[in-house]
């Protein structure tokens, strides 16, 4: 994290090389107030205005920062968390330069996608993560209705995708002390006007653009409001408990359920199996070969027909 917060108030040539080698003791939270002031700087494709212009939301996108460029937004949510930002504050750039995803896979965010992370203070335990990455899978997926497209569908855990390709992925982090969770921190890529020739050549046949499945370009302001306004309604059911009212949406919407997939769990456990639906704690309810059921609750799944 203090490599990126250093590469960015240099890049912004907000810290010189001199003034970094004439500093002994860099406390790096005392750059808090400069990030902030980074993304309050006016940039050319994402405007702060324009979000907020209408936006009907009372936590959600009450403090928004944008950047121009980040490694990561996820890694900037995680500073800002940690010096004051309140819950719902969104962190947007329009480019990200080293991303990650889940597994530690990179996150290709070029100019033309939307690429957000918003800060969270759920006050859950550990076992409800899992649930608050369906959730902003369905949040995703009604955004995406609000804008015409009414067949994107949400692959277990963290993917939308539509017509069988992938146009956005969530990835969500726990910040935990003493087995608490402190703050939540959500990072969404959707592919919005992005060119998928830009992206490597492995990604581009799996790679869908909303631009593309809308027949043209989309507002990303207006896209990222309805976002906000679509998470934070859903957020509510979330924090009611109404966590079946959520799976519902989330089933309904469902790419994976009635699917033979590939099972890959950490530590290089592979099997095949069907995918029978999700349990009530978010888990993926499969069927092996052998007839035995089991709950996925981390790792991926390859769909194989």
């Amino acid at each position: 994290m203090e490599e990126e917060i250093i590469n960015l108030l240099k890049r912004e040539e907000k810290l010189s090389d001199e003034a970094l080698d004439e500093i002994k003791n860099i406390e790096i939270n005392d750059f808090a107030d400069t990030i902030k002031d980074v993304g309050s700087e006016p940039t050319e494709y994402i405007k702060k205005d324009e979000i907020v212009n209408g936006l009907n939301t009372k936590v959600v996108g009450k403090n928004i920062y944008i950047f121009k460029e980040v490694m990561s937004t996820n890694t900037i949510a995680k500073f800002l968390s940690e010096n004051g930002a309140e819950n719902g504050t969104v962190i947007i750039s329009e480019k990200q330069s080293n991303a990650k995803g889940r597994m530690g896979k990179a996150w290709e965010s070029p100019l033309g996608g939307i690429w957000l992370s918003i800060i969270l203070n759920p006050q859950v335990d550990h076992s409800k993560i899992p649930m608050i990455t369906l959730t902003t899978g369905v949040a995703v997926a009604k955004t995406l209705e609000r804008i015409g497209i009414k067949n994107a569908e949400i692959k277990w855990p963290n993917d939308l995708m539509i017509n069988d390709k992938k146009v956005c992925g969530i990835l969500t982090e726990a910040i935990a002390k003493f087995n608490t969770i402190e703050k939540v921190i959500i990072g969404v890529g959707i592919d919005a006007n992005l060119d998928v020739t830009s992206l490597p050549e492995e990604l581009q046949s799996g790679t869908t653009t909303l631009d593309v499945e809308l027949g043209e370009k989309v507002d990303e302001n207006e896209v990222i409001r309805i976002f906000l306004e679509e998470f934070e309604k859903i957020g509510i059911k979330f924090n009611n408990e109404e966590y079946e009212n959520i799976l519902k949406e989330w089933r309904k919407r469902s790419y994976s359920i009635g699917k033979i997939v590939e099972v890959r769990k950490p530590f290089n456990e592979y099997y095949d199996g069907y995918v029978l639906g999700i349990s009530r704690e978010g888990a993926l309810v499969v069927e092996k070969i052998d007839g035995t059921l089991e709950k996925v609750i981390s790792g991926e799944c390859i769909i194989k027909n």
